[in-house]
């Protein structure tokens, strides 16, 4: 079923007009709204293009993902930044600070008041390490120029590693759809574990 659905798939110059646009906007709205799981859309697109003819895909992946993640990172930034100078807030203040638990977020304060902006670089690799970092930055009062450029580094980093997924994903089986669910199974069990690990040691501590 599923090859015959890859069999049907248009040539691969449709497809690259087609899909990195589309994953230039999935990965800038993911990093707004946390609902797309930009990870497994890297790695997934690291498989496609390490199958495909073109010497330059897996380059062009790497940077269209980067620069989405930054554009999304900047923008949501700025939007946080309007809420903090704001009297009343804003609702991206409260959503940033609703997805910030009170414990990740102390001890993002206590890294960044330690390390300054480096800390961005470990917060994208971390799974649910963004949000906290970024909600520091942010009570904080750092000017959107100095976290964009420890943001870029950062967004590097988390691009380069989940497209390293895909591509150890995509070489281990002949099928770009294998590849694919191999590396979107390997990044989401990255993405959960921390977070399976948090809730059975807060069972096992009570």
């Amino acid at each position: 079923m599923i090859q015959d659905v890859v069999r049907q798939l248009p040539p691969e110059s449709t497809q690259q007009a087609v899909g990195y646009p589309s994953l230039f906007l999935l990965v800038a709205l993911g990093a707004l709204v946390p609902v797309v799981p930009t990870g497994a859309l890297v790695s997934s697109a690291a498989v496609v293009a390490l199958h495909q003819a073109s010497p330059f895909s897996l380059l062009i992946v790497f940077g269209v993902a980067s620069a989405a993640a930054l554009l999304g990172d900047i923008c949501l930034y700025w939007l946080g930044q309007r809420g903090v100078r704001s009297k009343n807030g804003s609702k991206w203040l409260r959503a940033i600070s609703d997805r910030a638990a009170p414990e990740r977020l102390a001890q993002a304060q206590r890294k960044l008041d330690e390390h300054g902006a480096v800390v961005l670089v470990l917060s994208r690799l971390v799974p649910a390490g963004r949000i906290p970092v970024m909600l520091a930055c942010l009570l904080g009062r750092m000017p959107l120029r100095r976290f964009a450029r420890g943001d870029v580094p950062a967004c590097l980093a988390w691009a380069a590693t989940y497209q390293l997924i895909g591509v150890l994903g995509g070489s281990l089986f002949p099928e770009p759809w294998q590849g694919v669910v191999a590396a979107v199974g390997l990044t989401l069990l990255i993405s959960g574990a921390p977070a399976v690990w948090r809730r059975m040691r807060a069972r096992f501590s009570h």
